[in-house]
């Protein structure tokens, strides 16, 4: 009969022996470095706890109590994960800029499973077990996201972002050759720096076979001249590629936004749409489909796919959902490759009357008389994203354009108007905004449009074109009305002929509208209550902004402006004569009767539109 020593046999099975004249068994390196990782209390199997994935809801609501996120971000990540097939809410909530550790901490508790970090500090020498980690292989390890930490005798402590994954334990012990597996959880980014300092490069592998099994690629129809011919190269061409750039622009026009953003980074692809003006996540493509979607849409744009060094511009004509759309393309050159911004020009969205963009009634009855005056100049002022086009196509519209001779110079021209005559800049071939104009005042025009103002030539030329009978409208970029006739001076204008030629200006933001659906009456917070009560208002009850399906969970949908619209009648013609600054000009126009931009959208307040939050944002360079 074989004789066995008693002490060899305890430690193997991880309990130190009796005896002193035996050495123990030596343990791995990784547990002789106390500190490196926190003790792991043991989790029978029958008492595993729930799935995380199960949990969300769970996981919001606590992220949300203890100040890691707000109940906005909290709102975005749902429907992130929503519209992205297989996602988990705590990805969805790290992208949103959450810190990671303790939304993975967080849901480790939720689910009353240990959570520990890696010592990175000590490597290989204690944070984990490099050996175990080469035997299940990077491609394993990066795969199921997972790092072998130590060994607790005859036991293996992996740390993994998936603990609920129970089907894994049998993989790791026949893999490793253990008895037993205890899984902790760890963050991602411990797994990701774990498998960089072994040289793994870890991917992101997302299954994106769901959504394209519900898009066609005949669903977005590019639409150009048939002797069009275009290298489509493979990789764009591929079926998943097309199908994925058209379910990116379908879903961007059924949700009706207005630019789409393709950012990709070096670890994620991020896909946002602009929505009543606010940036939304909502697709997160696999990372490794960046370069293809980005060719892709270079081919539907005209644009070189090649050139990946400089940034290029391009247009795409699709028919979406049996509508015309025009994309404007716009790529940049970035670290993680090319980001790529899709403006959406949509008729539908230009086409609205003037009496349905949110004029005051006065202010609109004022409006209409001067775009019907026979001469002067006509500004609509405000920053990128006001809406100063659309007001002056609205306004367009509504001149009698088969008896007028109506013309415009833009850059770019964005959208087609029946019965008036567009022109495009070009600046490399000499064609600019003053060229341009002065060639119009040969054609026997009655009104002209000018795109934008920008320098002393145009200036000039427009109010000598005001100042021989014609009505120009133009636009600016300042902040105020009053700010405007000032920046004409700036440019190198005589005051005089500011006060001579200019009629009026418009001054417009755009607020975004409560939601019809979901709106109450509630009561603001005290410091709100105390600055209505400082503007006359009461400060009982007013609309607040709640949130369904219908949008999106914001509490808002759609947008109205606000506008301060300032007629320059023959007192200020002399006020302005006399070379004012901005704050006396400003003064005066109110003290005569001037409705600023921050008492229109009180009006509206008042009116239940909009809320006060909004106005605040947007005027918040205003007086």
């Amino acid at each position: 009969m074989a004789k066995y020593n008693i002490d060899d046999i305890l430690n193997e099975l991880g309990v130190q022996g009796s005896g002193d004249q035996q050495p123990a068994a030596p343990k791995h390196r990784v547990d002789q470095a106390e500190a490196a990782l926190a003790p792991v209390p043991a989790v029978p199997a029958h008492q595993r706890a729930a799935p995380l994935a199960t949990k969300g809801d769970d996981l919001g609501q606590v992220l949300v109590a203890q100040g890691i996120i707000t109940s906005e971000r909290l709102t975005v990540a749902q429907q992130v994960v929503k519209a992205s097939p297989g996602k988990k809410l705590a990805d969805a909530i790290i992208e949103q800029g959450a810190d990671e550790i303790a939304v993975q901490k967080a849901a480790a508790e939720i689910a009353g499973i240990p959570f520990e970090r890696i010592d990175f500090d000590k490597g290989l020498d204690g944070g984990f077990d490099g050996k175990m980690l080469q035997r299940l292989t990077g491609a394993f390890c990066k795969q199921n996201q997972i790092i072998p930490l130590r060994t607790e005798g005859n036991r293996v402590i992996v740390g993994t972002t998936q603990p609920e994954n129970v089907f894994l334990l049998d993989e790791i012990r026949t893999a490793l050759g253990v008895q037993s597996v205890k899984m902790v959880a760890i963050p991602a980014f411990d797994v990701r720096g774990a498998l960089e300092v072994l040289g793994e490069k870890p991917e992101d592998t997302v299954d994106v076979n769901q959504i394209l099994a519900e898009v066609q690629e005949g669903d977005v129809q590019v639409d150009k001249p048939q002797s069009e011919e275009v290298d489509t190269g493979k990789e764009a061409s591929d079926g998943p590629v097309i199908r994925y750039v058209n379910h990116i622009i379908q879903l961007a026009v059924q949700q009706g936004a207005s630019d789409i953003h393709i950012e990709p980074g070096e670890r994620k692809l991020k896909v946002r749409f602009r929505i009543d003006g606010e940036l939304y996540e909502v697709l997160n493509p696999p990372v490794g489909m960046a370069s293809a979607i980005t060719s892709r849409l270079k081919i539907m744009a005209g644009m070189a796919i090649d050139q990946r060094r400089i940034p290029q511009d391009g247009r795409i004509r699709a028919v979406v959902a049996q509508r015309k759309v025009d994309l404007r393309v716009s790529t940049l050159p970035c670290v993680g490759g090319e980001k790529t911004v899709m403006r959406i020009l949509n008729d539908k969205s230009i086409s609205v009357n003037l009496d349905d963009l949110g004029f005051a009634e006065d202010t609109l009855t004022i409006w209409k008389k001067q775009i019907d005056s026979p001469h002067g100049i006509i500004l609509v002022t405000g920053p990128t994203g006001s809406g100063k086009t659309t007001t002056l196509y609205a306004s367009l519209r509504q001149l009698d354009r088969n008896s007028l001779n109506i013309s415009t110079v833009e850059d770019p021209v964005e959208y087609s108007l029946e019965g008036v005559t567009q022109t495009q800049t070009h600046e490399k071939a000499g064609m600019t905004f003053a060229v341009a104009l002065k060639a119009l005042l040969r054609q026997d025009p009655d009104v002209i449009l000018l795109g934008e103002i920008r320098d002393m030539e145009t200036a000039l030329t427009a109010v000598q074109a005001s100042l021989t009978g014609h009505l120009v409208l133009s636009t600016l970029h300042t902040n105020d009305a009053p700010g405007s006739v000032t920046r004409l001076v700036n440019i190198g204008l005589e005051p005089f002929l500011v006060g001579a030629a200019v009629n009026a200006v418009l001054a417009q933001r755009l607020l975004r509208r409560l939601c019809t659906h979901c709106k109450k009456m509630g009561r603001p917070s005290e410091e709100m209550a105390e600055f209505l009560s400082l503007h006359g208002f009461g400060n009982d009850e007013m609309w607040l902004p709640v949130g369904c399906d219908k949008c999106r969970k914001t509490g808002y949908s759609g947008r109205v402006g606000i506008y301060e619209l300032l007629v320059v009648d023959d007192q200020l013609r002399d006020t302005i004569a006399g070379n004012p600054n901005v704050a006396e000009f400003r003064r005066t126009c109110i003290e005569r009767g001037m409705v600023t931009l921050r008492q229109d959208g009180m009006r509206k307040v008042a009116a239940g539109t909009t809320t006060m939050t909004e106005v605040l944002r947007v005027t918040e360079g205003t007086h």
